[in-house]
């Protein structure tokens, strides 16, 4: 018998100061048996930082290898390809075929090892790679619960994330992209 996903419910005041985007988010997201909740808790935030009209959590997820983690479709192509973890090459390349605008989010502790391997590589590529750190991603997934009421705000590289189970500062590196050092 196969394992079912758990269900969170994150009701989300979305306060988006870079990109003067302010939203009530009401997200229902399936956790894959096989997927930790840092994992989970990073598509979220990912889901915080792109927000805007039409974008959703892919239908396969973990389980539709070929799908991103978020997705914005757009016609006949996807106008959004939003990955979370250390995805491999070939599937930033395919990424980039099918979608305009492709951005990875990594966050564990091999982040920085899939980062010093792939840099090079993907270079050739148009892809934006951010980097959480691991110990505030860790905090974020403790204050987790199954049907949270959280507020996010995003200023700079900073995102900060209120809940009644706590407050935690986040860093987002950007180790790629438009406005990468």
């Amino acid at each position: 018998m196969a394992l079912k996903p758990t269900i969170y419910k994150f009701r989300i005041a979305l306060s988006d100061l870079d990109r003067n985007h302010y939203d009530a988010l009401n997200l229902t997201v399936a956790q894959h048996p096989s997927e930790t909740v840092e994992r989970m808790m990073v598509r979220v935030l990912a889901f915080c930082l792109n927000a805007e009209e039409g974008l959703t959590f892919s239908k396969g997820g973990l389980s539709e290898p070929d799908d991103p983690d978020i997705l914005k479709p757009e016609y006949d192509r996807l106008s959004k390809w939003i990955d979370v973890g250390e995805p491999a090459f070939e599937r930033l390349k395919k990424a980039t075929r099918v979608s305009d605008e492709v951005k990875v989010y990594s966050f564990n502790a091999k982040s920085d090892v899939w980062w010093s391997q792939s840099r090079d590589k993907l270079a050739a590529l148009l892809v934006s790679v951010y980097q959480f750190s691991w110990p505030e991603i860790q905090k974020l997934s403790g204050m987790t619960t199954r049907v949270m009421d959280m507020s996010v705000t995003i200023s700079g590289d900073s995102v900060h994330v209120a809940s009644e189970a706590g407050e935690c500062e986040l860093k987002l590196l950007e180790l790629r992209g438009p406005n990468a050092v």
